[in-house]
């Protein structure tokens, strides 16, 4: 019988693979790539039309002379590494390495790591594809150009292990955007309205909205507020309208890499990382009792919401079993084609939808059953039909003025029988009353209520990945990676779920923003995408995207070395004393941000937090205000004398009073702004 190898990337894949295919096949790992460019040098040979200097990664060399032994005995190498991008590019490198005879090694995917899915892919080798290795291998050095570049630089200018990236360094970019946007935003007034009515005598009030006259009325001030309700007073009340409808809520689409990050860190509180981590382990098998090891999910790496015609036909047969003809969709679910969509997989789907959560939770981790539940109940849902509101909307009229009503009742459930989201559970306005036209309402009482415009929200790691994906910024597999680098790096804190631009990150995206602007632009970076998009349809040659990229670069970074200013942070002395040695300590720069120091290290070691005095008295007890950092690195601004006083402020206060109501007034952008809400006072900032 003829022996074969089959090489996979996850070592956790080759007990599950070796039962699937028997004793004629060995079954070995790689543990991911076996050759890459080497960390102490550059890697690529510019003068030698940016050849790459591949070389076996430290540690490897035992399992790749292991790999190379059972290669030798084979008939046959199949070569299974991951269906993507990065997958072919092992495949590759492996190629590569085994030095066998081409005609000797075969390619082999699969979206699932099933019986059926191997078997086939055994039956089906094909060549290495070329053009996704090229798409690949262009990617990273083009990464590995502005790494290697850049780094060197932020290390002169700012401090020791920082680092810069093609995808990182707009990520952080954006986020610091946001935070400007936050920081300079100016709230503005408006009121709302709401008036219960009382119909037939009925003792539960119907409870209707301000709208306006004919259209519709802003409400920005208490003048205009009092002027509405001055309007209101001794008029009669009818409905003038009662309108019936329906409103179609419609299933949602299965789960790419990007919406399953977005709704993990929604539903479950779980960041980019730990849902790929979980996501992965599904798919390279779970233990399952009376089974064996059995992969449960497909391909996590996806920006399709396709599924195959076996899948579709699988999960409309399980909802028509399980909830009824009337609960099976009619309609196939698909996203609109957008360009960027490389749509190579199949979108996130549980292998078998018979495999339910529930059948199994006892062989799933609390974590592995969450996460599998949110996909199956997904894929389910997206095979179902839509459900189906009644909605009836109200107006009452008072003289010239008009109220409404907007309310829903649920008819048919549809998906939602499995599936719902954040936005579902809130609870509905039903009517309980039976109104008609012409009836006559008394009314009860009158609430004005005011309100502030709120700033954007801060990124979560949810709302980032979305962002990502519209501009075009990375792909599936790198965004999970590229935050959890900006944070690791302490450009980013993590509070909550909320991200912030820490003083570190500030000093490194403004760095990029003044030296590198091409970089951190968000248009030429997803142009970069496209093109590497373009290689892998084999549209565009790879040496070419690098021929074109490099000397750009260079010139930026050689113009960045001559002219770009220190950033002199480490030797600058202060007037604060050595409590050890009596020295006047310094100023250094930490993995945390600043930092006071004695000069006398490393006799020495007395450090001490370094507290900015900005020139203005804390409104609560008169002593200074100083600029401070929380634990994970996020500028705020508090009293000298906490914990005894509690003032803090997360924009700068300024010394001038409000002069409506004697407040304090923070600085947002070039303006002056009452810190208290409800006051709504702004003045521009004197010029200095």
């Amino acid at each position: 019988m003829a022996k074969n190898l089959v090489i996979v990337e996850s070592p956790a894949k080759v007990k599950t693979i070796k039962k699937f295919l028997g004793a004629n096949y060995t079954v070995e790992a790689s543990n991911g790539h076996v050759r890459d460019f080497p960390k102490s040098q550059f890697g690529i040979d510019v003068e030698n039309d940016f050849e790459p200097k591949y070389i076996t990664i430290r540690g490897k060399g035992e399992l790749l002379a292991k790999l190379r032994k059972e290669a030798k005995k084979a008939d046959c190498i199949y070569l299974a590494t991951d269906p993507d991008r990065e997958g072919e590019a092992i495949s590759w490198h492996l190629m590569q390495a085994l030095k066998e005879p081409p005609e000797k090694i075969r390619r082999i995917s699969f979206n699932e790591i099933t019986k059926s899915a191997v078997k086939a892919s055994i039956k089906q080798p094909r060549e290495i594809d070329m053009d996704l290795v090229d798409a690949q291998q262009a990617r990273r050095m083009l990464d590995r150009m502005v790494g290697y570049s850049i780094s060197p630089l932020l290390w002169a200018k700012v401090k020791r292990g920082l680092s810069a990236g093609r995808v990182q360094s707009v990520a952080l970019r954006i986020i610091c955007d946001r935070e400007e946007e936050i920081n300079s935003f100016i709230p503005e007034e408006y009121w709302n309205l709401e008036g219960d009515f009382l119909v037939n005598g009925e003792k539960k009030p119907l409870t209707a909205r301000f709208y306006g006259t004919d259209k519709k009325i802003p409400i920005h001030s208490q003048a205009e507020m009092d002027k509405i309700l001055q309007g209101l007073k001794e008029k009669e009340f009818e409905i003038t309208e009662v309108k019936k409808g329906e409103r179609i809520r419609h299933a949602p689409l299965p789960f790419t890499t990007s919406t399953l990050q977005q709704e993990a860190v929604r539903a479950l509180n779980f960041s980019t990382q730990k849902t790929m981590r979980i996501a992965q382990q599904l798919y390279e098998g779970i233990d399952i009792k009376g089974n064996g090891t059995v992969g449960v999910i497909s391909y996590l790496r996806t920006d399709s919401t396709r599924i195959s015609e076996e899948a579709d036909t699988a999960a409309r047969a399980y909802v028509q079993e399980k909830f009824g003809a009337s609960y099976v969709s009619t309609s196939g679910t698909a996203a609109k084609k957008v360009q960027k969509i490389q749509d190579a997989h199949e979108a996130i789907r549980p292998t078998d939808i018979a495999r339910t959560p529930v059948a199994l939770k006892d062989s799933l981790s609390r974590d592995q059953f969450r996460l599998y539940q949110l996909i199956w109940r997904r894929f389910t849902a997206s095979r179902m039909a839509d459900a189906r509101y009644e909605t009836t909307s109200v107006r009452i009229s008072g003289g010239e003025y008009v109220f409404t009503v907007a309310a829903s009742k649920q008819v048919f459930d549809g998906f939602m029988s499995v599936y719902t989201e954040e936005e579902d559970a809130k609870k509905e306005n039903v009517l309980k009353q039976s109104l008609e036209k012409g009836m006559k309402l008394s009314l009860k009482e009158l609430r004005p209520e005011q309100h502030f415009t709120q700033p954007p929200a801060h990124y979560t790691e949810a709302s980032l990945v979305k962002t990502m994906e519209e501009l075009g910024i990375g792909r599936p597999s790198t965004y999970a990676p590229t935050i959890t680098t900006i944070i690791s790096r302490r450009y980013v804190s993590k509070e909550q779920k909320n991200l912030y631009v820490t003083e570190l990150g500030e000093v490194v995206n403004n760095i990029m923003l003044q030296a590198f602007p091409s970089i951190v632009d968000v248009n030429f970076t997803a142009t970069m995408e496209g093109l590497l998009d373009c290689v892998e349809a084999g549209t565009v040659r790879w040496k070419t995207v690098v021929r074109n990229f490099y000397p750009d670069l260079k010139r930026d970074v050689d113009a960045a070395q001559q002219e770009l200013e220190k950033v002199d942070i480490q030797d600058e002395v202060t007037d604060v004393i050595c409590d050890n040695c009596g020295r006047n300590m310094v100023i250094k720069y930490g993995p945390h941000g600043r930092f006071l120091a004695c000069p006398g290290f490393p006799e020495c070691r007395n450090t001490k937090p370094l507290f900015e005095k900005i020139g203005v008295s804390c409104p609560k007890c008169g002593a200074e205000v100083v600029l401070k950092k929380t634990k994970k690195g996020r500028k705020y601004y508090g009293c000298e004398n906490n914990p005894e006083c509690d003032f803090m402020s997360w924009q700068k206060p300024s010394a001038k009073k409000c002069p409506n109501c004697g407040g304090y007034m923070v600085e947002k952008g070039n303006r002056l702004v009452c810190a208290k809400e409800n006051c709504g006072y702004v003045e521009q900032k004197e010029k200095i």
